[in-house]
């Protein structure tokens, strides 16, 4: 057992598990299960509708203690897609506040991703390819640190000035007043899988000789004052998270080091917990996929940067994410594909592990008492 498993763990995680409650600022959280966020392309006009309300609800029912929305987009023009939820007008707050509102009343946290998706925005729904979205189809010009594209086919991304940087800072601010409006309860910031603020921090895609560029302190400085922003607007009972791809999967690029350092500022900026995955600035980066391949990232960020964190990345089984919170590698598990397979997945795993039954009572005949 290497380092990073943590075999004497400090006091204050000490008996902690998979159903064990975790409080952060004012918020409790009933397990240590999430609803990684999981991009539905099913919104128009970035507006919440009945299938959001059923696919995010469906997860609370199960016994998520975190609910997160799908990216949500701060602007428009930071849409992965046409049909991405959007947060950057007042009429999407009712929407949003209608799951909720049903979210709560399942016992779950509600929470929102707030995303800009930079020069990997304007494209078409996966099922649909992907491929980068052209004006005569609806696409709009894409922005970046720097003018260099996700896929060399696709249209160079328009290099942002330091004033066009400031209005992006002020969209992910109003956004998360909006959040709060809505009756969210926490935040996270979207900085991973190649998307903007990911873009400013990786070498390989911000190339500017500017303040937002060439050194670590420079290739921060956006994403860091993101989230200066954001919590300075959100409640200050309440938490932030901070998504981060740990590692670039290329020599040369973002990587756990960085990550490391990064994570120390942004503690010290009042973020609560890293949400730690990896990798998507790069078509072609390849950060071998294995179960819970990406929880080392997390465990060593939560060694070194002293910050709560949460593990994502092929986390199917309940006693895999039970380790995970006893080993004290993670202080949350985040499941994504997992989900989609089963939206009742919590209550599985409360069942496995021998836990009290969290089934809602219109579901109990579904899960009968074990035989004794």
């Amino acid at each position: 057992m290497n380092a990073a498993t943590r075999t004497h763990l400090p006091k204050d995680r000490a008996g902690q598990h998979l159903f064990s409650p975790l409080t952060i600022r004012s918020v409790t959280f009933e397990n240590r299960i999430a609803v990684s966020p999981m991009c539905q392309y099913s919104a128009e006009d970035g507006m919440a509708n009945d299938w959001h309300l059923v696919h995010l609800g469906s997860r609370a029912v199960g016994g998520a203690g975190l609910v997160l929305t799908e990216a949500t987009a701060v602007e428009p023009r930071g849409r992965i897609t046409p049909f991405d939820l959007g947060i950057w007008d007042d009429r999407q707050i009712e929407p949003l506040a209608r799951l909720v509102a049903f979210m709560k009343r399942q016992g779950a946290v509600p929470g929102i991703q707030l995303a800009h998706a930079g020069r990997k925005a304007s494209c078409r729904v996966p099922w649909d390819g992907g491929s980068a979205l052209p004006p005569e189809e609806g696409g709009w010009q894409t922005v970046a640190p720097s003018p260099v594209p996700f896929k060399p086919q696709d249209p160079r991304p328009a290099e942002l000035d330091g004033s066009e940087i400031q209005i992006i800072v002020a969209a992910f601010a109003a956004a998360a007043r909006r959040a709060r409006l809505a009756g969210f309860e926490v935040v996270e910031i979207h900085s991973a899988h190649g998307y903007l603020l990911h873009e400013f921090l990786s070498p390989v895609s911000n190339r500017r000789s500017d303040q937002y560029g060439g050194s670590l302190a420079g290739r921060t400085r956006f994403p860091l004052e993101v989230a200066d922003a954001v919590r300075a607007v959100w409640p200050a009972d309440l938490p932030v998270f901070f998504r981060l791809s740990a590692t670039d999967g290329v020599e040369g690029g973002w990587d756990l080091e960085q990550s490391v350092e990064l994570a120390v500022r942004l503690k010290a900026a009042g973020i609560d917990l890293l949400d730690c995955s990896s990798g998507g600035l790069l078509p072609d980066a390849h950060v071998p996929a294995t179960p819970g391949y990406q929880v080392p990232f997390a465990a060593r960020i939560s060694r070194d940067a002293g910050i709560l964190v949460g593990a994502v990345g092929l986390i199917t089984q309940p006693e895999q994410a039970d380790q995970i919170i006893r080993s004290g590698q993670a202080d949350l598990v985040l499941l994504a594909r997992e989900f989609l397979r089963d939206p009742y997945f919590p209550i599985r795993a409360a069942r496995a592990l021998e836990q009290p039954d969290i089934a809602p009572v219109q579901y109990a005949r579904a899960f009968p008492a074990p035989q004794k």
